[in-house]
This record gives C-alpha cells, sequence and structure tokens, in this order.
C-alpha cells in the first residue's frame, strides 16, 4: 500500500473508531442511568465502551507481529489515561474528590493489575501465574461492584470494612448531574452497542494497517508509533467521557472508568494474550516506562487520598509527569 491510501486509511479508520467509540459510550451510561446501575459500574461499563479503540488496537498490532506497537498502545493509554482523564478534570473542575472507601478499593485492584502486567511483560511472572493472579483481584472485585454489599452485610454486619467499601460503591449517581436516559427502547439501545462494537473493531483493524504502513514509509519505531500516536487518538473516547464525568461532579464514576480502563488495558491486551502469544523482550526504554506508569498510578492515588482530593496542583503535577513519560520515549 502507497502512503496516499495509507494516510487515507488511518484517518477515515480513526474517525470511524472515535465516533462509534463516543456512541457506544454514551448508549451504555444511557442503559446504566436507565437500570439503576451505581456510580462504580457505570464506570466500569463507560470503561469497557471508552477502551475498544486501545484494546483492538493493540490486538491487531500483536496479531500482525508488531509487539513494539501493541505495547506501546497499551502502556501509553494507560499513562494518558491518568493525566487526560483524571489530570485534566481537576485542572478544569477544580478537584476531583471520592469516598476513601471506594478509592482504596478502586485504587487497589488497578494498582495490582498494573502491577501484575507489568511483571509479566518484564518476564517476572509466566502467563499463566499472571492470569491466575489476576483473576483472584478481578473477580472479588467484580462481585463488590455488581452487589456484593448486601452478601457482605450478611457475613460480617455492616461496620465491617468490606461492607462499608462494598456500600459506597453502591453510590448512585447524583439526580442534578445524570443525563436523561434515552428515548430509545433498550432492546434498541442494545442493537446499537453491538453494532457499536462491530465498527470498534473494524475501524482499529483498519487504523493500525494504515500506521503501520506509515510508519514503515516514514521510518518511525514501533515504540513511538504505539506510545506517542495511536495511545493518545485511541484514548481520546476515554478523555472526552472522564472529562466530563469530572465537570459533573461524579468523581467515583471518573475514577472507576481510568482505573478499570488501565485495568482493561493490562487484562485484555497483555495478561489475557500471552496465553497464546509471547511478547518480544523488552527494550531499557520500554522497561522504564513500565516502571513511569507505575510510578504514576501510585503519585495519583496518593493525591486522590488527600483529605480535600485533587486539587489543581496535584492534577497539573499528574500531567507534567505524562509529558515526562513521553519525553522519555523521544530521547
Amino acid at each position: 500500500m502507497s502512503t496516499l491510501p495509507a494516510a487515507v486509511l488511518f484517518i477515515l479508520s480513526l474517525s470511524v473508531t472515535l465516533i462509534a467509540a463516543r456512541l457506544f459510550a454514551r448508549r451504555l451510561d444511557s442503559l446504566g442511568l436507565r437500570l439503576g446501575f451505581p456510580e462504580a459500574l457505570i464506570g466500569l461499563l463507560t470503561a469497557l465502551a471508552a477502551d475498544g479503540p486501545e484494546i483492538s488496537s493493540a490486538l491487531f498490532a500483536l496479531a500482525k507481529g508488531a509487539h513494539g506497537v501493541s505495547v506501546g498502545v497499551l502502556v501509553g493509554s494507560n499513562a494518558f489515561n491518568l493525566a487526560a482523564m483524571i489530570g485534566v478534570s481537576g485542572l478544569l473542575a477544580g478537584s476531583v474528590r471520592l469516598s476513601r472507601d471506594t478509592l482504596a478499593l478502586e485504587g487497589l485492584v488497578g494498582a495490582a493489575i498494573t502491577a501484575i502486567g507489568a511483571a509479566l511483560l518484564l518476564g517476572w511472572l509466566s502467563p499463566a501465574l499472571a492470569a491466575v493472579t489476576a483473576g483472584c483481584v478481578i473477580v472479588p472485585y467484580l462481585l463488590l461492584v455488581i452487589g456484593g454489599s448486601e452478601l457482605l452485610a450478611h457475613m460480617w454486619g455492616g461496620e465491617h470494612t468490606l461492607t462499608r467499601v462494598a456500600h459506597a460503591l453502591q453510590q448512585r449517581p447524583p439526580a442534578a448531574s445524570a443525563r436523561e436516559p434515552s428515548s430509545k427502547a433498550t432492546h434498541h439501545l442494545l442493537a446499537l452497542i453491538v453494532l457499536d462494537v462491530l465498527v470498534i473493531v473494524a475501524g482499529s483493524a483498519g487504523m493500525v494497517q494504515g500506521a503501520l504502513t506509515l510508519g514503515d514509509r516514514w521510518h518511525i519505531s514501533d515504540a513511538v508509533l504505539g506510545m506517542l500516536i495511536l495511545a493518545p487518538l485511541t484514548s481520546i473516547p476515554n478523555a472526552i467521557t472522564g472529562v466530563r464525568l469530572g465537570l459533573a461532579g461524579r468523581g467515583a464514576a471518573l475514577v472507576g472508568e481510568a482505573f478499570n480502563s488501565n485495568s482493561l488495558n493490562m487484562g485484555a491486551g497483555v495478561i489475557v494474550p500471552s496465553l497464546l502469544v509471547t511478547f518480544a523482550a523488552l527494550s531499557v526504554t520500554a522497561k522504564l516506562q513500565l516502571a513511569w506508569l507505575f510510578a504514576m498510578t501510585i503519585a495519583c492515588l496518593a493525591m486522590l487520598a488527600s483529605r480535600r482530593g485533587m486539587g489543581r496542583a496535584g492534577a497539573a503535577s499528574l500531567i507534567v509527569l505524562y509529558i515526562a513519560f513521553a519525553t522519555l520515549q523521544l530521547i
């Protein structure tokens, strides 16, 4: 494929993918509001929706043998999500706040899955052990989010720490900030959601093909192509939905979406594929960026854990950390 057709394919595929991901996120959010889902579950569903371009692009790159692009998309997207979703929201809204019980669980799960994925890519964990360990983290979390508060209250009573955390995860969106659900019938929403997924997958395939062709023509390294080009572009739906939640004062849904998105990237883009494909060895720079991503994750959690939440100063520092992350790749 020559340069011009590859550029046209990349631009068209990117546009179609981002539009479909945006519609997917809005429809899932509407469905969650209609069914009365708690903020944590809405954050999880929104992350699943907005994560489509990132995961699909990474998997298509992996299928084509472009391991550097695949890992770059996932690691770069995770760093970008923290800065663009939580950092930008904090700057625009003035602060990002949520209950410490909710943050404790969301943060613990997000940091744990990031650490497991990083250990796998570094060769410190086998694929099977990484999958089992991740399952031990994700399954209890999903049970709590979907409605484990009643079970825990029955087992341990309302004063147990896990019971309080589960109750915090059941927090509903504030009436003043919740968007009106779609007027479409539920089965119509579900059909459109399935269509959105198909469009996202098809668009991601075209986008990766075009990007790989252009990268080869213009001599762009796989790492730069993945981390600094595809990662931010495919993360735009996450950034848009995250900032919308932040401006509405829905800190629990925002943080839930950000950390669930990063967990989904590591789980669906690294841990599960590693059971079928052996990832190529990482460069020294890639190893440093994995360490930087984990440090950004811990720093973000520490700032959110402040009594007043993350203010503008903390949000700005998170964005600066991402700029340093990107600069490291360029150097």
